[in-house]
C-alpha cells in the first residue's frame, strides 16, 4: 500500500498535459551558487528561490516557516515559537548547511547546530535563495551540504516607507517600521521589529505516555513566551560608475521562557547576535574586485530555574575576503579569490581556530548558451585539521527552450565547531567529515524530477551513551529524489506541488532518526477576484522516527493552512492567515508540543 501510495503521488505530478512557465527563469538573479551575480537559468546546480512576492502573500512569521515550503527541507522545533528548530536538507543536518544573511555568516559557532533559526524573523526579508548539493569548492566547509542566502530588502529610487501590524493567537503581537531613501550615489535603509508571543507550554506527554494526544492546557501546563526585536541598518555610497562601497549591521535581540526534556519548568533564555560587514567593490573594462570584511558575534545566556543554574555562550566569526570576476567569451567568466576566517568561543571553552582559504570558479557558456558548464577548486587550510582541497562540477545543457538536463558532483569537507569540540560534551579527537554529493535533474518548463546522493565518511553525531559527539565509523548514505510541478490549472488558479523520497542509512544501514521517508508540500493560489487573493496550503509528513530504534512515530500527519489577502488601496493591504485549520495534534521531537489551531490578522501601510 505504501508503495501503491507513492507511485500515485508521482502520478500526480506527471498527468499534466501542458506546464505553464509562470516566471522566466531569465528575471531572477542569485549570487548564492557561485559566490557572483548570475541568472538563476544559468546555474548549473539545484536552486530553489523564495521570491519577494511569495514573501508578500503569505505572510510568513520566520524564515523556518518559508523555507518548509522548499523540497526536501523539513524542520523539526523543540516547542513554541523561538524554541531550537533544526534544519533538514535532503538529509542532512543544520550544521552542513551554509546560512548567510547578505553574504554574512549566520552559523552560530558556539553551538552544535548551526545557524539558529529560531530567532530568524521574516520582517525585512525580500528574497530566499535555497542551493541543495555539496558547495564547499565555492564556500568552504561550512556549505557541505549546501547553501541558504537570505537577502534582506533593498532601497528603491526615492524615498519609501512602510508599517505593519499583526495580532492572533497565543496573543502574539507583530510590529514592523521601515525606511529607506535612494539617490544616484548613495542609499540609506534602516528596519525595525518586534515579535511577542505568550506562546504555549512546550512541555508535552512523550508518544509512549497515557497523556499522549492531550495538549498544555488539558495538562494545566504554563506557557511559554517568547520576544524577538530585530533591527537592520544598510548603507551605500556610488563614489563613481567603477567604485562602490556598501556597509550593513543586523541585530537579534531574543528572549524564551523554555522547559526541560522531562519537566515543565521555569527556564530562560537571553540571545544577543550582531552582524556587521563593509565591501568595497571597483568595476573596469577588465574585471570586478571586491573585498569585503564581515563580522558575526554570538551571545547566548541560559537560567535554570530547577537547579537555580546558569549557563553563558559568546563567541565570534570574523572573516575578510577578496575576490575578482573576469568575464570572457558569451557569458561567461573566471572567478578567483581568497579568504581568512577566524572562530572563537570564548567563556569556559576559550579556544580559537582559523582558516585560510583560496578558490577559483570557472562558467563556460557553449553551442550559443545551450550548454553550462561550472567547475570550481578550493584548497582549505585549517590550524587545527588537515589541509583540504574540494572541488564542484556542473553541468546544463537546453535542449529547447523549455527542456533542460543538469547534473552536479562536487566534493565536501565538514569541521566540527569548537562547541562540539571542546564544551562539556565536546570530543577533541573529532575528524571532519568528508562528503561526496551528486544529483542529476531533468526539467520542463515548471516540472522538474532530481535524484540526489550524498555519501558521508565519519558522520559526526551526539553519543547518547556517552554523552559526547563522536565520529561514526564508515560511510553513510542519504539519497532520494525531488519532484517539482507550478502550472495554471485553471484561469487565475496557480497549483504548486512537491513531492521529496528520502531514504537514509548510517554505516550499519540503519535509517537515520527524525528524518521524513516522504514529504509532500502544495499549495493553491486564486487571483480571480478583485483586490482578493486566496492561498490554500500545507504538507505532508510521511513515516518518521524520533529514536534510532524506531519506536518512537512522529510522522504520518498533514498540516493545512489559508492566507485571504486584500489590497485596500494602492497603500494599504490587509490579509488573514489560520494555520493548522484542522487542528492537527502531532509532535516534531518526542515530548515537545506544537500549536495548535491559530488565526493571525495583519495590515501593512506603504509609501
Amino acid at each position: 500500500m505504501k508503495n501503491l501510495n507513492t507511485i500515485s503521488i508521482v502520478a500526480s505530478f506527471l498527468i499534466a498535459a501542458n506546464l505553464h512557465a509562470t516566471e522566466q527563469l531569465s528575471t531572477i538573479t542569485v549570487t548564492s551558487a557561485t559566490n557572483s551575480e548570475q541568472s538563476i537559468k544559468d546555474v548549473t546546480s539545484n536552486i530553489k528561490v523564495i521570491t519577494k512576492e511569495e514573501i508578500q502573500e503569505r505572510h510568513y512569521t520566520t524564515v523556518s516557516e518559508a523555507l518548509n515550503s522548499v523540497a526536501g527541507i523539513s524542520f523539526t522545533q523543540n516547542g513554541t515559537l523561538g524554541s531550537t528548530t533544526s534544519l533538514l536538507l535532503r538529509g542532512n543536518a543544520t550544521e552542513r548547511v551554509l546560512v548567510l544573511i547578505d553574504g554574512v555568516r549566520f552559523n552560530d559557532v558556539t553551538s552544535g547546530s548551526g545557524a539558529p533559526f529560531e530567532h530568524l524573523m521574516m520582517e525585512n526579508i525580500e528574497q530566499i535563495e535555497v542551493v541543495k548539493g555539496a558547495q564547499s569548492g565555492v564556500w568552504g566547509a561550512d556549505a557541505s551540504a549546501g547553501v541558504i542566502n537570505i537577502i534582506t530588502n533593498s532601497a528603491q529610487k526615492g524615498t519609501h516607507g512602510g508599517v505593519s501590524l499583526e495580532y492572533g493567537s497565543f496573543k502574539t503581537k507583530k510590529y514592523g517600521v521601515n525606511l529607506s531613501h535612494k539617490q544616484e550615489d548613495y542609499y540609506l535603509q534602516g528596519t525595525l521589529s518586534r515579535v511577542s508571543s505568550d506562546g504555549f507550554s512546550s512541555f508535552e506527554a512523550k508518544r509512549s505516555s497515557d497523556d499522549y494526544g492531550k495538549r498544555w492546557d488539558e495538562l494545566a501546563r504554563e506557557k511559554d513566551g517568547y520576544e524577538n526585536t530585530t533591527g537592520a541598518f544598510k548603507a551605500g555610497y556610488n563614489f563613481d560608475e567603477a567604485n562602490k562601497m556598501d556597509v550593513a549591521h543586523t541585530f537579534i535581540n531574543g528572549y524564551l521562557d523554555f522547559d526541560g526534556t522531562s519537566s515543565d519548568t521555569k527556564n530562560k533564555s537571553y540571545t544577543h547576535d550582531k552582524f556587521t560587514s563593509a565591501s568595497y567593490e571597483n568595476k573596469n573594462a577588465f574585471a570586478t574586485t571586491t573585498l569585503n570584511v564581515s563580522r558575526s558575534d554570538f551571545n547566548r545566556e541560559y537560567y535554570y530555574d530547577s537547579t537555580d543554574t546558569s549557563s553563558f555562550f559568546n563567541g565570534e566569526t570574523r572573516e575578510y575576503g577578496l575576490k575578482t570576476l573576469i568575464p570572457y567569451g558569451e557569458d561567461s567568466f573566471v572567478l578567483v579569490g581568497a579568504d581568512y576566517k577566524t572562530f572563537e568561543h570564548n567563556n569556559d571553552i576559550n579556544e580559537t581556530f582559523t582558516n585560510k582559504a583560496a578558490y577559483m570558479t570557472n562558467s563556460t557558456k557553449f553551442n550559443d548558451g545551450q550548454t553550462i558548464v561550472t567547475q570550481s577548486l578550493r584548497k582549505d587550510n585549517y590550524d587545527k585539521f588537515d589541509d583540504k582541497t574540494t572541488g564542484k562540477v556542473g553541468i546544463k545543457h537546453f535542449f529547447t527552450e523549455d527542456l533542460n538536463a543538469s547534473s552536479n558532483y562536487g566534493t565536501a569537507y565538514n569541521v566540527p565547531t569548537l562547541y562540539k569540540l571542546f564544551s562539556n560534551y565536546g570530543n577533541p579527537n573529532l575528524s571532519p567529515e568528508t562528503i561526496k554529493s551528486f544529483d542529476v535533474q531533468v526539467a520542463y518548463k515548471d516540472f522538474s524530477i532530481t535524484y540526489f546522493k550524498t555519501d558521508i565518511t565519519d558522520m559526526i553525531e551526539y553519543d547518547f551513551g556517552t554523552s559526547k559527539y563522536a565520529n561514526i565509523d564508515g560511510e553513510s548514505t542519504l539519497q532520494g529524489v525531488e519532484l517539482e510541478y507550478t502550472q495554471e490549472v485553471y484561469e487565475a488558479t496557480l497549483l504548486s506541488l512537491n513531492y521529496t523520497h528520502l531514504r537514509t542509512r548510517d554505516n550499519k544501514g540503519e535509517p537515520l532518526r527524525r528524518q521524513p521517508k516522504r514529504q509532500l508540500g502544495f499549495a493553491i493560489d486564486y487571483y480571480g477576484f478583485n483586490k482578493w487573493h486566496l492561498n490554500l496550503n500545507g504538507s505532508y509528513i510521511g513515516e518518521r522516527y524520533d529514536d534510532s530504534a524506531r519506536q518512537v512515530q512522529t510522522g504520518n500527519y498533514t498540516l493545512w493552512n489559508s492566507v485571504v489577502n486584500y489590497d485596500i488601496s494602492k497603500h494599504f493591504k490587509a490579509y488573514v492567515k489560520i494555520e493548522n485549520i484542522f487542528d492537527k495534534y502531532y509532535q516534531t521531537v518526542d515530548g515537545y508540543a506544537t500549536a495548535e489551531r491559530s488565526a493571525y490578522v495583519g495590515i501593512k501601510a506603504s509609501f
